[in-house]
Parts: structure tokens; C-alpha cells; sequence
């Protein structure tokens, strides 16, 4: 890798500051030097092959992307040409990985910026690794226009004079070769830490599942519970419905034409919000003037959220136990225990009913997932004691605690790849590591003569 790699022999000043100093040899060349703006319009839609970008993936056709993201527009007469090897990037979202090399001819968004290789001066997959330096990447976001950061557009204006370091075509071949290599190893490994984090979460849901519905007690006698899903249950559990155990309270949005609703200091939790166990704060927040006055209430302490509503449950109903006084959107509902249920033990046992929950969300109008509010309601259920259900609650907490813990050092082992493909990348294509001599290490034979 980069550190086994030496320095090349001369440098010079390269006179951009994220750049810093390149080999003596190479070229310093704006990007309309290197690529050109590709602004073709899809006259008539004669193509209908649309394709997408995805953070981190790149360009894939529409129809295999799934059920998340941007609809597929209806007229494609204003899309853009793309062409199997043109680069194209996310004007939006370039800062967080949105961008790629076409595999495909087809059309795609007008806000993406296509852009062809000049093949006399620059290899095609050079372009790419050029476009995927992180360094080069923050510098072209500073003449992004937007409110956040990561939605700062950036356009062909901004791009076309931005200079870049470069070699000539056959030192890009073996910088290539080079990466090639060297990022597939480090792909390898993130892809099976990625594998062992599904693995994890699956078997923390299973410890979840399986507490909740069968208890703490593998010798308890069991009894058919009726419910198919449900299976057999402790012989002691009592059955119910959802709707006997809980009251339920929906949220609203106060309105954005209310300045005085706004930023406040009561948490507003919307879906965005749903992605941890419990909540105790929102990235958005209202005034108690909104909560007077408008269709949201004060969710109390110990109610546990779930959204209802949404493309967020696509895959997964989100649920979280709230820690302190909130209020909700309208995507939302708060289910708040009245009758010998905990709070927390009823968190975790809709979490652990995910996959039949799962089966209670429909389509509606414009592709929106909705959980179906009746069917969920006459749920049929099996619980424990409240003080059961404390004790099943305090051992699930440390049973997934392990598996958590191990899931966080996955992904601390993914972060720190990551960092190292991104370092590498950058090292090799700006030159501050001379790969001219590199070579594939032949691959390893671990055959055994065997003596005859």
C-alpha cells in the first residue's frame, strides 16, 4: 500500500493549495482540458433507459435501484444523454459520493453533470479516480450554492476551470493497475465487516424476537398461542390486542408560515429522527406556543413512537422509546401504555414483531408506505407479568449490548478502511507516491507436491 510505496524523485510547486506539490513531470491542467461538458438533451425520448446515481455505488439503471430514492420522472424529454464511459455527478450531492462512471447508455437526471473523457490527454478510469479524491471533492464543494453543506450544488462553471495534477496516459495506466489492486483488497475487507454487521443485526433481532414472545425461561411450559405467527407461547402469558394495552395519540406539523412556532426548545420528532432505541431530542424543535396552538401535543415520558407512514419503512418499521417530553409529526404515532405493559418491554416487542409488522404496510397514493392503523390495533398479542416483563427487559438489554458492541467495532473497522482507500486514492493520483514500478504479486499457489 501507500506506505510501502516511495516518494517520487522531484517535485514542484503545483500552485493550487489543496494540491500542494506534484512530480516535476506532470501536467497541472484545468478539468475542460481533460473533460467535456456533456449537455445533450433527450429530444422526443427517444431513450427511455433512465438511469440513477447512488452514493457510493455510482450509475445503475432505474429499474434496479429499488423502492428508495427519486422517482423516475414521466417525461424524459428533458433528461439528459448519457454514454457508456462518460463520468456523471450528482450536482448536489457530489460531496457525499453521488457521482460515477456510466456502464450504460441511457438518459438521466438534467441536475446531474455528464461529463466525456478527453481520451488524447486522459484515461477514462483515471477521470473517475480523479473525481473520487476526497481532497479534490471538498474544494469543488466551496463553490457549491446551498443551504447545507451536502446539498451545496455545483455546476460545469464551477468544475471546467478547477485545476487538477496529471501524468501522462501511461503512468495513469500503472497508477490504475495500481488501485485497482490495492482498493480491491481494502473492498474485500469492508464488504465482509458489512456481511458481519447484517449477520449481527439478525441475530439481534432474533435475541429480541424470541424474548419477548417466548420469555426468559426455556424449561416454562408452552401453549399454542392461536396466532399463527406467534407460534407457541408461555403457558402464563396472558393474551390481549395492541389496542387493549395502549392509547394512541398522532402528531401534526405547526406551520412553517409561523416563525413563533419555530425554534424552540420542545423536540419535534419526525421520521428522520427514528434511527436509534430511545429519544430524547429532534433535529427540528417548536415553541410552546406551537403545542398550544396547533394539531401536536406532548407526547408524555415512557410512549413509544412508530412511524406510520412513510418511505422509511420500506425495510423497517421504526420504533424508539421516548426519554423525555416530545411532540411528533404527522407521520408518526405514539402508542403510550395504559394497562399492565411497560414501556420499554413494549419497544422491544414491536421491534421484535418486525417481519409480521412488516406485513401490515401497503402502498398508497404517489408510492407512500403506510402501516395499516386497524390491522395493527387488533394485533393479537401474549404478555407477562409487568414484573416479568421488567426482568425480560434488563436481560435483553444486556444480551443485545454484546451484539452491539460488536456491530459499533464493525463499523469502526469500516470507517477506518474507508479512510485508508480515501488516503490512498489521493496519495496515488495527486503523486505523492511513485507506483511506476509496481507489480501484481503473483498469485499464491498453495498446492502441495504430493511425493509419489
Amino acid at each position: 500500500m501507500a506506505g510501502k510505496q516511495q516518494a517520487y524523485s522531484e517535485y514542484k510547486e503545483s500552485g493550487v493549495g489543496w494540491m500542494g506539490e506534484v512530480p516535476k513531470e506532470w501536467s497541472v491542467l484545468p478539468c475542460r482540458a481533460v473533460v467535456k461538458n456533456i449537455a445533450d438533451k433527450n429530444e422526443g425520448a427517444k431513450d427511455q433507459n433512465y438511469l440513477s446515481l447512488m452514493a457510493n455505488i455510482g450509475v445503475i439503471r432505474y429499474e434496479d435501484k429499488g423502492d428508495i430514492g427519486n422517482k423516475k420522472p414521466d417525461d424524459l424529454s428533458k433528461c439528459k444523454i448519457v454514454r457508456k464511459g462518460n463520468l456523471v455527478i450528482n450536482s448536489m450531492n457530489y460531496a457525499i459520493g453521488s457521482y460515477g462512471m456510466s456502464g450504460y447508455d441511457g438518459v438521466c437526471s438534467p441536475v446531474y453533470i455528464v461529463l466525456d473523457a478527453n481520451s488524447e490527454v486522459i484515461e477514462q478510469r483515471f477521470a473517475l479516480r480523479v473525481f473520487e479524491n476526497r481532497p479534490f471533492q471538498k474544494y469543488l464543494a466551496t463553490f457549491g450554492n446551498g443551504i447545507l453543506e451536502h446539498r451545496a450544488a455545483i455546476g460545469w462553471d464551477d468544475i471546467k476551470g478547477a485545476y487538477i495534477p496529471l501524468p501522462t496516459k501511461g503512468e495513469q495506466v500503472a497508477i490504475l493497475n495500481y488501485l485497482d489492486h490495492e482498493t480491491a483488497k481494502i473492498d474485500t475487507l469492508i464488504d465482509k465487516q458489512q456481511q458481519l454487521i447484517t449477520l449481527l443485526k439478525e441475530k439481534r433481532q432474533a435475541v429480541i424476537s424470541h424474548a419477548v414472545t417466548k420469555g426468559l425461561n426455556p424449561n416454562a411450559p408452552m401453549r399454542d398461542s392461536g396466532v399463527e405467527w406467534l407460534g407457541e407461547v408461555p403457558e402464563h402469558w396472558a393474551d390481549s390486542e395492541i389496542r387493549y394495552i395502549i392509547r394512541q395519540m398522532g402528531g401534526g406539523t405547526p406551520s412553517k408560515e409561523r416563525p413563533d412556532y419555530w425554534n424552540g426548545s420542545i423536540p419535534w420528532v419526525s421520521p428522520k429522527d427514528m434511527k436509534i432505541d430511545y429519544i430524547d431530542d429532534a433535529q427540528d424543535k417548536i415553541t410552546s406556543q406551537a403545542v398550544q396552538e396547533s394539531s401536536t401535543k406532548l407526547i408524555p415520558v415512557g410512549s413509544v413512537l412508530i412511524v406510520v407512514r412513510g418511505m422509511i419503512l420500506v425495510h423497517s418499521v421504526p420504533v424508539a422509546l421516548t426519554q423525555s417530553e416530545v411532540t411528533i409529526n404527522q407521520d408518526m404515532k405514539a402508542l403510550i401504555p395504559i394497562k399492565g405493559i411497560d414501556g420499554e418491554f413494549l419497544l422491544f416487542f414491536i421491534k421484535g414483531l418486525r417481519d409480521f409488522i412488516l406485513d401490515l404496510v401497503e402502498e398508497s397514493a404517489h408510492g407512500t408506505k403506510c402501516l395499516r392503523s386497524e390491522a395493527f390495533e387488533r394485533m393479537k398479542i401474549a404478555t407477562p407479568e409487568l414484573e416479568e416483563q421488567i426482568e425480560i427487559v434488563a436481560q435483553l438489554k444486556k444480551r443485545i449490548g454484546i451484539v452491539d458492541s460488536l456491530i459499533e467495532k464493525a463499523k469502526y473497522g469500516i470507517e477506518l478502511l474507508s479512510e485508508r482507500r480515501t488516503a490512498l486514492i489521493s496519495a496515488a493520483v495527486t503523486g505523492k507516491i511513485d507506483v511506476r514500478n509496481w507489480q501484481s504479486p503473483a498469485p499464491t499457489n498453495n498446492n502441495k507436491e504430493v511425493a509419489a
